[in-house]
């Protein structure tokens, strides 16, 4: 994604502290949740609800179109450049209703010719037959929750698939998609460095363009937090990370982002974009949106829990919570997403996203470089080896 070279102006006679005005939009990405799962995982805070019995299809993907049809207004004559089905489980959407909604986007919005289209799938939702009917429908992207190989830690992770059933889901991915990513997670309870690198070369067997691995972390309101397992010390899991990242440069991965990794031209066009700090529109049960208008960012929270989801759309109401992000807060917002990115980004892109000149948090990035977090650079800044280890620390300095 290269970053626009138009810059927004502030208006004659206003200054910084007035209403931003901006020349064009960041580019537009959608994103589709789908609330429900088979089991809960007791790590998730996604807001996933578990399906008791069969999910009702239908009704929600009636509520998903007329979802979007009350946010055109916002997004009118915008192109989308990508397509998100998050979850939950998206892969518990049959292939048809897929292709019915994917049909119904493209009725609405003007979908760029080679949108992204990704869908998040479960291993133990997915046969051949149905990735075939995704791939048919206009996916052309999975990312595969494999989370581990190993069993025992498939176990304690609450995860509904076996080592089996990860391995086919991955080779079904390979026949059916030219992109697909793999999620492995690391820390797990009771792993060692040496299953950590097992599950990561069992990944890099199946050959997938794209790997996300991340530290498995306690959040908030999860099962795991309320009953911590026991996990890896703090030394091991920096030691997991090391030798993960190590062993995918020599694989020829490109580490592009904190957690993510991906052979040359296969990065995540719609997750760089929230890097990027472009414009998402979410629909769906607690589908979050960020939005660019003429003269400010309005951010949007759809109803998360998918009964009342159904019923306030029915009633023409699917947003719960709309804000409106104050002008201040835009550089914050900006550098806590473009920093994840190891290769930084364009200063030209600050201004481009925030209609502030990179002036007013000089002082905070040369701190931030005489600290060796930040590499400063006239074209381009990034975080540093010691920044990207310690983000948090880098992005206080700019709160």
């Amino acid at each position: 994604m290269t970053p626009s070279r138009i810059i927004p102006i502030l208006p004659a006679g206003k200054t910084a502290g007035a209403p931003l005005e901006f020349r064009v939009s960041p580019p537009l990405s959608l994103y589709i949740h789908v609330p429900w799962c088979v089991q809960k995982c007791p790590y998730c805070d996604f807001n996933s609800h578990e399906a008791k019995g069969e999910i009702p299809e239908a009704v929600y993907l009636d509520a998903l179109v007329a979802d979007l049809e009350s946010a055109l207004p916002l997004i009118w004559g915008r192109p989308v450049g990508s397509i998100f089905f998050g979850g939950g489980t998206p892969s518990l959407l049959s292939a048809a209703g897929i292709d019915r909604l994917l049909m119904a986007v493209r009725a609405r919005v003007s979908l760029q010719p080679e949108a992204e289209i990704t869908l998040e799938a479960n291993p133990g939702t997915v046969e051949a037959e149905k990735f075939a009917g995704f791939r048919a429908a206009g996916i052309n992207r999975v990312s595969l929750g494999i989370q581990s190989f190993n069993p025992a830690h498939l176990q304690a992770l609450g995860r509904i698939h076996d080592r089996d059933e990860a391995l086919r889901a991955a080779a079904l991915a390979a026949r059916h998609f030219e992109r697909f990513n793999l999620d492995l997670m690391y820390g797990l309870p009771g792993q060692s460095l040496e299953e950590a690198l097992a599950d990561l070369d069992t990944a890099l067997a199946l050959q997938p363009q794209h790997l996300s691995c991340y530290q498995l972390t306690l959040e908030p309101n999860t099962r795991f937090a309320a009953f911590p397992p026991e996990l890896p010390e703090p030394d091991l899991c920096a030691d997991m990370q090391d030798a993960i990242e190590a062993r995918l440069a020599a694989a020829g991965f490109d580490h592009y982002e904190t957690s993510a990794f991906a052979r040359p031209g296969y990065q995540c066009r719609h997750n760089l974009n929230y890097w990027h700090f472009g414009d998402y529109l979410g629909i769906g049960a607690g589908a979050h949106s960020k939005l660019t208008l003429h003269d400010r960012v309005l951010r949007q929270m759809r109803w998360k829990r998918p009964e009342s989801y159904l019923k306030e759309v029915a009633a023409g109401r699917p947003v719960q919570e709309e804000s409106q992000v104050e002008a201040t807060q835009l550089p914050f917002e900006f550098l806590m997403n473009a920093l994840r990115l190891n290769g930084g980004f364009d200063p030209v892109l600050f201004e481009a996203r925030t209609s502030r000149p990179l002036i007013t948090i000089q002082a905070q990035l040369q701190g931030a470089a005489r600290e060796g977090l930040l590499d400063l650079q006239p074209d381009w800044i990034a975080p540093t080896d010691t920044g990207r280890r310690f983000l948090n620390r880098l992005l206080e300095r700019f709160l």
